[in-house]
């Protein structure tokens, strides 16, 4: 079990990441930084299937690519854009708490989306989680409150940071969906390992980002030239080492933990993006958490660990059916 929970936190570490990258390039714009970053995985992806081609090519059906592009357009080109404007807007605390509701949108989903009625009896009443949803909105309001308070000392406009929440609204439905519907095929189409499905994520997300490289060089080539160069080698390296750390090394420890922890424990672990995005946001900043962040951060963490552990399996998804849905 100690190398399930320690897979499960490096995978959280790794993950937060993508809440600190936007900081740390913050000349290039939310576009920019997922064609980085995608563009990168796209390329890992080719790297990894390369060997297996034929071997996926004969078991991928025109179904499989159609959910691919589908589900590789939402749960990772929208999800992390999204991600990025709310870490731009809002700041890295606002956006990583409000995305760390995810456990519990996933469980709430997976009880509403469920096509038979027999999920209404697997799942837990819904007012059975009404006191965890309480706990984790009331940490929601604490860290919007403190948002807007501290907008103008951080540079932004009321408006600006509206958006940014918006913004991680937006993250946490698109990868809601990505996970239940990722989750929903693996378990009707078991004809790819989750490895496999994962390779070949990438390698649908490298396709959308092709599509959309041109438009988003032509709205760059508009904007007013900068007076100073922008950093690009460092651009390409953090693009390279969130692509690997969080999108392939990530996935692959996330695997590794489910396979060794039951869902109470592993679902908890989820958690643990938060806390490491939350603290290299805070070291970025140079700062302590502010009294209204310690209140957002202590609410919504045991909300999501509440709720998680009133589920033994999480209504109308399978275990490894949660994991599999994993693609940072």
């Amino acid at each position: 079990m100690a190398v399930g929970v320690m897979c499960g936190l490096l995978a959280g570490a790794l993950w937060g990441l993508i809440f600190l990258f936007p900081r740390l390039v913050p000349e290039f714009s939310a576009a920019e930084q997922m064609i980085g970053r995608y563009l990168a995985f796209g390329l890992m992806s080719c790297l990894l299937t390369w060997p297996i081609w034929r071997l996926l090519r004969q078991r991928l059906t025109r179904a499989d690519m159609h959910v691919l592009l589908k589900l590789s357009l939402v749960g990772n080109v929208l999800y992390f854009f999204c991600v990025a404007l709310a870490v731009r807007w809002a700041g890295i605390a606002p956006a990583s708490l409000i995305v760390g509701i995810l456990p519990i949108s996933i469980t709430l989903a997976g009880i509403w989306w469920r096509p038979d009625s027999s999920a209404v009896h697997e799942a837990l009443p819904l007012r059975q989680l009404f006191w965890p949803l309480i706990l984790a909105a009331a940490g929601i309001v604490c860290i919007n409150i403190d948002a807007f308070h501290h907008a103008a000392l951080e540079s932004r406009t009321p408006l600006q940071v509206m958006f940014g929440l918006l913004a991680a609204l937006a993250a946490v439905a698109s990868w809601t969906y990505f996970a239940v519907a990722n989750a929903r095929y693996l378990q009707s189409e078991q004809h790819f390992s989750s490895h496999e499905w994962n390779h070949l994520t990438g390698l649908a997300t490298g396709a959308w980002v092709l599509i959309l490289l041109p438009l988003v060089s032509m709205w760059s080539l508009a904007q007013p030239a900068s007076l100073e160069p922008r950093p690009w080698g460092f651009f390409i390296i953090m693009c390279i080492v969130v692509a690997l750390g969080a999108s392939v090394i990530g996935a692959a420890l996330w695997n590794m933990a489910s396979q060794r922890l039951p869902i109470t424990l592993s679902g908890q672990l989820i958690v643990s993006e938060t806390v490491f995005a939350l603290c290299y946001g805070f070291v970025h900043a140079q700062r302590w958490p502010r009294i209204l962040e310690w209140a957002a951060i202590v609410m919504l963490i045991a909300g999501v660990c509440w709720a998680v552990k009133k589920h033994a399996v999480p209504a109308g998804l399978t275990h490894n059916a949660v994991i599999d849905g994993e693609m940072r």
